[in-house]
């Protein structure tokens, strides 16, 4: 891209970056300190503004940038985290938003602790939920890096370092300064901009091939070279019996992986009864199922436009399919309407990690004030000593993701925030459907749970090809290679149930009928909700 070019779409992003600022800014000049308005802002939005910003969270760098570069890359087998990532949403729906909703306050800890000796559950809960969370930043920190790269036409890991770095910084004034109200205001013109910049994407693409699906779908297998084994399975996931377990392991984590996330239980605290949650995730359902149509349309579409090679030598993991095709569409490199096409892509793009970090980092930082910090400090912490805790917190793991995204540059973004799916589904999942639903749940079991599922979710993952032992890893000069699969959830998600199974009778404790009895009350009904 030329200088000018270059001065275009960089003007573009700081604009978005100076609005969302802005929001921030005003919001917290109405704030009122108060825990319900850090955490949950209030509970004032409508279902139909928190299914806005519910999308706007979950509709990440993985969704916008990872998925379609998956596909332009290998075709059938990226569709995979489409599904999966659309179909989880069914989980949430029956299983989880309404309960959560009138179980909780703001974290996943709340639910659990409901019936259960808090200290020893919310420090297992809250060590779970931060995990997960800073995997989840790791994966934007990544798509942001990727994506600054390729706009200043840097493939140097310096613009990649310094992208990573200030993204960090801005999801911290957001958390901090801002709270959930100015979190989901982000998410939410964020979620207008990206369906607006994809449906753009989608009709300009569908243009160049007359409407004709089936063309674009031959151009895509003819220029990949593979031929029509590009849109068959197989490609990524076929082949040996460990592609396919790891195929089988990816889907049961991406499925399960939702409902356990902490930055989307979060979402069904800022809206006033289970009623609003419920009709919060049918409107995101809505919304995340009209973009993953689109994004699997542009995935193939950057197959067969940009082509998988110009893909790859743009950036080996394919972050970057979804801008390449969208400075094609618009005219080609050089041409103003491909630069402006191309810059509005990008700032989309852009704004997309921005609000999802922000929202992971919010939660992230009130699982450590409200249950780490509170049960560390339960008899001499105060509702504002734990926002400022919180507040503290989001600049601890802003640094730490920030450390981690710099290490993990080079990996595909959906590949990564799969991995967080797993752990979410091996250690969050398994102790919230136990304590919903099992009357003889004890203190033991839930701790079980979290950490049987987490610890060897973590454990498999260094052990893996992820970490060590192949040309694409984290260290692909050293071999710990002991595990095979790329995800672990396979494992993982079983060990998360059986240990909390395990501790349960195991434990020798008896459960309090009568908290259960409240808890299903309150969980079913609503009675004695916050």
């Amino acid at each position: 891209m030329t200088g000018d070019h270059q001065t275009l779409a960089l003007l573009l992003f700081i604009g978005f970056v100076a609005v969302t600022l802005g929001i921030t800014t005003w919001v917290s000049g109405r704030r009122h300190g108060s825990a319900e308005e850090f955490y949950a802002g209030g509970r004032l939005f409508s279902p139909m503004e928190n299914g806005f910003a519910i999308a706007g969270d979950y509709m990440s760098a993985a969704s916008f940038l990872g998925i379609a570069g998956l596909i332009a890359l290998y075709g059938y087998d990226g569709l995979l985290y489409g599904v999966g990532f659309l179909v989880a949403w069914l989980v949430v729906l029956f299983l989880v938003a309404e309960l959560v909703r009138n179980c909780g306050r703001f974290t996943l800890a709340d639910v659990v602790a409901a019936r259960m000796s808090e200290r020893p559950v919310r420090i297992a809960v809250g060590t779970s939920s931060v995990t997960v969370s800073v995997l989840y930043l790791v994966a934007q920190m990544v798509g942001a890096g990727s994506l600054v790269a390729l706009l200043l036409g840097r493939t140097s890991g310096a613009a990649q370092a310094w992208t990573v770095v200030g993204v960090g910084a801005l999801m911290v004034i957001y958390v901090s300064l801002g709270g959930m109200r100015a979190t989901t205001w982000i998410q939410i013109v964020k979620a207008v901009l990206l369906l607006g910049g994809t449906v753009v994407m989608t009709v300009l693409l569908l243009l160049r091939f007359h409407g004709d699906v089936d063309r674009l779908l031959l151009t895509a297998a003819e220029r990949s070279g593979h031929g029509k084994a590009f849109l068959a399975p197989g490609l990524k996931y076929g082949g040996d019996w460990t592609a396919r377990l790891d195929f089988i392991s990816l889907g049961l984590a991406l499925v399960l992986g939702t409902a356990g996330l902490p930055h989307i239980l979060s979402r069904f605290y800022t809206v006033p009864t289970a009623r609003a949650a419920r009709r919060s995730v049918v409107w995101s359902i809505g919304l995340i199922g009209s973009f993953y149509l689109m994004t699997i349309v542009l995935g193939f579409g950057a197959a067969a436009v940009v082509g998988p090679g110009a893909v790859r030598g743009s950036n080996a993991a394919g972050n970057t399919a979804v801008p390449l095709l969208a400075l094609d569409l618009g005219g080609g490199a050089g041409s103003t309407g491909g630069t402006v096409l191309f810059a509005v892509v990008a700032a989309v793009a852009f704004a997309t990690i921005l609000a999802v970090v922000a929202g992971i980092t919010l939660a992230s930082s009130a699982s450590v004030a409200h249950d780490l910090y509170a049960s560390l400090r339960r008899r001499h912490g105060r509702p504002r000593s734990e926002v400022a805790v919180a507040r503290w917190a989001a600049v601890g793991i802003g640094a730490v993701a920030i450390a981690l995204g710099l290490l993990a540059r080079d990996l595909n973004v959906a590949f990564l925030v799969g991995l967080a799916f797993a752990v979410a589904a091996s250690a969050n999942l398994p102790v919230l459907l136990y304590s919903l639903f099992w009357r003889g749940f004890t203190t033991r079991g839930a701790v079980w749970a979290v950490y049987g599922g987490l610890l060897p979710a973590i454990g498999l993952v260094l052990l893996s090809p992820v970490v060590s032992g192949s040309p694409g890893s984290l260290f692909p000069a050293v071999d710990f290679q002991y595990f095979p699969l790329e995800n672990p959830g396979v494992v993982s998600v079983p060990l998360g149930f059986l240990a909390g199974w395990l501790g349960t009778v195991t434990s020798g404790e008896i459960a309090d009928e009568a908290k259960y009895a409240e808890t299903e009350v309150r969980s079913l009904t609503g009675a004695g909700a916050a």
